[in-house]
Formats: structure tokens, C-alpha cells, sequence
């Protein structure tokens, strides 16, 4: 028991202490506004691609799986903005602002490549014309699965009705999900970290290697929105502090927390690997 306190201290003690002499508050500032940036043009260019294959629940599904994990507090004013954004009407899919949009979302794609370069201690030493076309193919994944997602929420009630048919042991568990929104929001935040931590920074990671990273930054972005949702709800000094720009400054703290947390789970998963070699 006392070797394996402290060899878990060891792991803490050396992802905290790397986070924390590489410049990981910088790089999470850092991160935070670029997700911000690239939030809108993603939504543009998602909401033309959809236009583009006749998807019209696109809208609707990328405001909650996008905004459902946010604190409501946050997230209210954005979805509004976003919600505006995505209904209005796009002329086509191949336009000059469509693209720029397209590459000013890989900016936020990017800004996660070099903060998880940092946390996993690699030296990225790929051309960055194929780094950048890994981030646009990454948006262009993220959308279509987006879309994947919005079919199948329209689908669900008789999906679920068949598998209630078909497998009837599942039926009471298949009755407990009354909001599949949410069961698509957590499985597209699973497997976008699953997906970043593996393939986006330079090197080779197993599903294995990320799994303890992930599992820390899911777990800590839970109780951490629940705190700084209850936060915000009791105290509200904010709103003088900040007047005007209350709500994009809170977004922005808010993010700045989310981002602190996704790569501290990258330097554990780069603290254990260090100790296994």
C-alpha cells in the first residue's frame, strides 16, 4: 500500500511539475481563447456542409451536443448566437467564407495539437502542411459526426423500440435513457478525447496509454462545471466586474478551467509512460 501511495505521488508530482514549468497555464490560456475563435467558424462551415447534404436537424443537434455540457449560465448566450448563426441561409458549400471558416476552425484543432505536443514532452517534426490538413480533415470528422448523430436522435424512439422488441433483457435499461441528447453529448466528448490524445500529437499513444488522461479529464470536467455552475448562481459580482462583457468573460474563464484540465489528463498519461520506460 505505501509503494503504491507513493508511486501515485510520484506520477502527480511529475505531471503537475512539468504542467506547471512548461508553460501549461500559458498553453491553457492559450487553448481556451482559440476554442472560442474557432467555435463560430466551425458552426458556419458544419451548418453549409449540412445545407449542403440536405441535413436539416444539424442545427438543432450541434447546439445541444455542443452547449448541453456547458453550464446553462454559460452557455444560454452563446447557443443564442450560435442558434442564429446556423439558421441562417448559406449560398453554398465551396464559397471563400465558407473555406476561411473551415481553416479558422482548424485553428482551435491546432492549438490542442500544441498543447498535447507540450504535455506528451514530443517534438513535432511533420510538415505543417500535413499537420494543418490532419486539423481540417479533424473538423470535417467532427461535423459528419455530427450529422451521423442528428439522424440517429430522429431515429432513436424507433430504434429503441426495436431493440425493446428484439432484445427485451435491454428493454429497462433502454427505458432509463429518456434524453438521448445527453447519451450523444458524453459519447462525442468520449470520443473526441480518445481521438486527440491518440492521433493529434506527434508520436504513437495505445488506447490504453490515454485511457487514465481521459478518464481524469472527464471526471474532473464534471465536478468542475457543477462548481463553477453553482459558483456563478450564488454569486454574481461578476456581472459589475465585467458589465457588458459578463458573458464572453465567464465563457472564457470557463474554458480557461476545461483547458487547464485536458492537458494536466495528458501529462498524467505522459507522467505514467515516463515511469514505465
Amino acid at each position: 500500500m505505501h509503494n503504491v501511495l507513493r508511486l501515485s505521488w510520484r506520477i502527480v508530482a511529475n505531471a503537475v511539475g512539468h504542467f506547471n514549468a512548461d508553460d501549461g497555464w500559458a498553453m491553457a490560456s492559450h487553448v481556451a481563447l482559440s476554442i472560442i475563435l474557432a467555435l463560430f467558424p466551425f458552426i458556419l462551415f458544419g451548418t453549409a456542409l449540412a445545407s449542403f447534404l440536405g441535413a436539416s436537424d444539424f442545427a438543432d443537434t450541434t447546439r445541444h451536443l455542443i452547449f448541453d455540457t456547458w453550464p446553462s449560465v454559460i452557455a444560454k448566450p452563446i447557443a443564442t448566437e450560435a442558434t442564429r448563426v446556423m439558421t441562417e441561409q448559406h449560398k453554398g458549400l465551396l464559397t471563400i467564407s465558407v473555406l476561411a471558416a473551415a481553416f479558422f476552425a482548424s485553428n482551435g484543432v491546432e492549438a490542442l495539437r500544441v498543447s498535447l505536443n507540450r504535455a506528451y514532452r514530443v517534438s513535432d517534426r511533420r510538415s505543417i502542411v500535413w499537420t494543418r490538413a490532419q486539423s481540417l480533415l479533424f473538423v470535417i470528422l467532427a461535423v459528419l459526426v455530427f450529422l451521423a448523430i442528428s439522424v440517429l436522435i430522429v431515429l432513436s424512439p424507433l430504434l429503441a423500440g426495436l431493440l425493446k422488441e428484439g432484445l427485451p433483457v435491454l428493454a429497462p435499461a433502454i427505458s432509463l435513457v429518456d434524453n438521448w441528447r445527453v447519451v450523444a453529448a458524453g459519447f462525442v466528448l468520449l470520443l473526441g478525447l480518445v481521438t486527440v490524445h491518440i492521433w493529434l500529437p506527434a508520436g504513437h499513444r495505445r488506447f490504453v496509454d490515454v485511457l487514465p488522461g481521459v478518464v481524469l479529464t472527464l471526471t474532473c470536467w464534471l465536478a468542475g462545471a457543477s462548481v463553477f455552475s453553482a459558483y456563478l448562481q450564488s454569486f454574481q459580482s461578476y456581472v459589475y466586474t465585467y458589465a457588458g462583457l459578463a458573458s464572453i468573460m465567464i465563457a472564457l474563464v470557463f474554458l480557461y478551467m476545461i483547458s487547464v484540465i485536458f492537458i494536466l489528463g495528458a501529462e498524467l498519461n505522459a507522467s505514467i509512460l515516463a515511469l514505465k520506460q
